[in-house]
């Protein structure tokens, strides 16, 4: 799975580095998450708690 971000007046989506490596705070960016390929969307638009649990909920059940 891909995870992207943009800050919320950009309209480009951009992959997500690391949390330690981001210039602005996680609270200013969207959030959205894709499957490996980019051609289908998981998540769409939300904050990064919103989209890191789902991404958590994904990755329980694919390895149940």
């Amino acid at each position: 799975m891909v995870l992207q971000y943009k800050l919320k007046a950009e309209k480009r989506w951009k992959d997500y580095p690391g949390k330690d490596k981001m210039k602005v705070p996680v609270n200013k960016c969207d959030f959205r998450l894709l499957n490996l390929n980019k051609t289908k969307v998981l998540v769409p638009k939300g904050s990064y708690v919103k989209v890191m649990k789902r991404f958590r909920q994904i990755e329980f059940f694919k390895h149940k």
